[in-house]
């Protein structure tokens, strides 16, 4: 099957262009794919402003470059992770255990991911639901299956 009939887009642009979707991937810790994806289901929203930051507006905090902070008692400061795999999503929902509690992220529509961590972890993130956080996925293999 042709790549156009299995929803590929692709499109020519300049080195210039290239390089700065790739910093912006880099700054963003999110994958090209993921930030082209973004961009476009946001272009109803945003039909006359423009979508991603200029070089001016790098500064200001936008929502394709925001990083995951870390809370210290002194002053908060940016969370680095060695991890490729961050994906931003909005707390759907927190079901707290008496150890653990689970944790549900809709990363887009309809894509949502589930995880177990510890009550004291999600009350020091103040997990709620509506709250922006980030699956932050390590994994050596990815086990697929097929009935």
């Amino acid at each position: 099957m042709p790549r156009k009939e299995q929803g590929w887009v692709t499109f020519q642009t300049s080195e210039d262009e290239r390089k700065i979707l790739e910093e912006f991937c880099e700054q963003s810790q999110r994958t090209k794919t993921e930030i082209l994806r973004e961009l476009v289901r946001s272009l109803n929203q945003h039909s006359s402003a423009p979508i991603l930051p200029s070089i001016q507006q790098e500064k200001q905090e936008d929502i394709y470059t925001q990083k995951p902070d870390i809370e210290s008692s002194i002053q908060r400061k940016s969370l680095k992770v060695s991890s490729r795999n961050i994906l931003k999503g909005v707390v759907k929902r927190v079901v707290y255990g008496a150890v653990n509690s689970e944790v549900t992220l809709e990363i887009i529509h309809k894509v949502e991911l589930t995880s177990i961590i510890t009550r004291a972890s999600a009350e020091d993130l103040e997990l709620s639901e509506g709250k922006e956080a980030y699956a932050v996925i390590k994994s050596n293999d990815i086990v697929i299956a097929r009935e």
